[in-house]
């Protein structure tokens, strides 16, 4: 998509919970895992974003670092109560660069895949490893791709319509680099507004193989948070190890 940055999404989606689109719910179920595997620990969170999850982790006790390459992204996070307890960098995730090492980095919502190539997402994998703690872990939120959902080279569909307004969805495909060129159509009576957004989904063999290569461990993958068994439906939580000593 000509023009698009690693800014740009978050930059135009400070505002999507106005227009009535169905909000995160899983808040509570991410904070509990993450500090689960923190243990509390040192957390770096990749695409921070407002601090959804950030802001009650270090409620929590943990200490929480969070990089974002959007300054709007992170400007609404420090408006809100208790944002002093995050540590606000403004970058590129997928160096990672930031100071000291990690027990934990994670990403939610799929926020892994705004990586639109692979020679980055692997790059990230690299960096992250590089900032672990030997035995610390990389938690990642991702989905299974729907292989009907790729049939076709585009698709077009509604995920709100009501009295006062209309959200499209509406995608290109390129089967070949895996990467979804993709707009979220807001229509009011005040008007029309685009979100865009650019991605690259990967199936989970390959984010293994990118693990692999970073010198992680697949510890344990499962359907959401709570731990449910994995059924390739829909989403999933990813846990990835770094040896505790050195092989």
């Amino acid at each position: 998509m000509q023009g698009y940055e690693s800014s740009t999404y978050g930059d135009h989606m400070t505002d999507h919970d106005a227009i009535g689109w169905p909000a995160a719910k899983d808040e509570d179920a991410a904070v509990g895992f993450l500090v689960d595997v923190a243990k509390p620990g040192h957390a770096l969170e990749l695409g921070v974003g407002t601090g959804r999850v950030a802001l009650p982790l270090a409620e929590r006790g943990v200490r929480v670092t969070g990089i974002d390459a959007s300054p709007v992204m992170l400007q609404q996070m420090a408006d809100k109560p208790g944002s002093a307890q995050v540590r606000a960098v403004q970058g590129d995730f997928a160096e990672a660069a930031v100071d000291g090492t990690f027990d934990l980095v994670y990403a939610v919502q799929h926020t892994f895949f705004l990586l639109r190539d692979q020679e980055t997402q692997i790059r990230c994998f690299q960096n992250v490893a590089a900032r672990l703690a030997p035995g610390g872990a990389f938690v990642l939120q991702l989905f299974v791709p729907d292989p009907h959902r790729l049939i076709q080279p585009q698709t077009s569909d509604a995920l709100h319509v009501a009295l006062d307004q209309v959200v499209l969805r509406v995608s290109k495909f390129d089967r070949v680099t895996q990467t979804v060129n993709r707009q979220y159509v807001a229509i009011t009576e005040g008007g029309t507004k685009l979100y865009p957004m650019v991605f690259r989904y990967a199936w989970p063999t390959e984010v293994d193989l990118m693990a692999r290569l970073a010198g992680l461990r697949l510890e344990g993958r499962w359907d959401g948070w709570s731990r449910a068994p994995f059924t390739a439906e829909g989403g999933y939580v990813v846990v990835y190890r770094k040896p505790a000593e050195a092989v």
